[in-house]
């Protein structure tokens, strides 16, 4: 995807989390251990929330945010992940599979927290301060799920 714009930008993150959530609902399907499954499902349903909410950040941002060019986007370096479902998830044990999608999250905040700081505008900035609000949040909200389920 060619991100010019914050507008993109969201857009782009919120496809990373679609295509996550899919992924790893297809290999839930495939893993031969019960807690991987178990584990993938659960992930799967919370990047399908995270891209619903990440939607919505994208319904109802301010327009002028939204059409701020990023230019210092491509000195970024481009957030890792498996853009075609192989599979990979399910040859994966559910700490390998944590281990992953905290790095995958881990590198969507990397970038939030790289742009908040050269937004051009204020809408932008707190756009992207909101944004990234929520994905710590939410990686410190999975942190303590996943860890609860290594207690089961």
């Amino acid at each position: 995807m060619d991100i010019k714009t914050f507008g993109d930008l969201i857009d782009w993150t919120r496809q990373l989390h679609e295509h996550l959530a899919r992924c790893l609902a297809h290999c839930a399907g495939q893993h031969e251990e019960e807690r991987a499954r178990m584990l993938l499902d659960y992930l799967a349903d919370h990047e399908a929330e995270l891209e619903r909410v990440v939607a919505e950040y994208e319904r109802r941002a301010d327009p002028k945010a939204l059409k701020t060019y990023v230019y210092d986007y491509l000195e970024h370096r481009p957030i890792r992940t498996h853009r075609t479902c192989d599979g990979h998830y399910a040859s994966l044990d559910s700490e390998g599979i944590c281990r992953e999608i905290f790095d995958f999250h881990d590198q969507v905040i990397d970038l939030y927290r790289s742009l908040v700081g050269k937004a051009a505008i204020p809408e932008a900035k707190q756009l992207l301060e909101s944004l990234l609000e929520l994905e710590e949040h939410e990686a410190m909200r999975l942190a303590r799920q996943t860890g609860r389920m290594k207690d089961v």
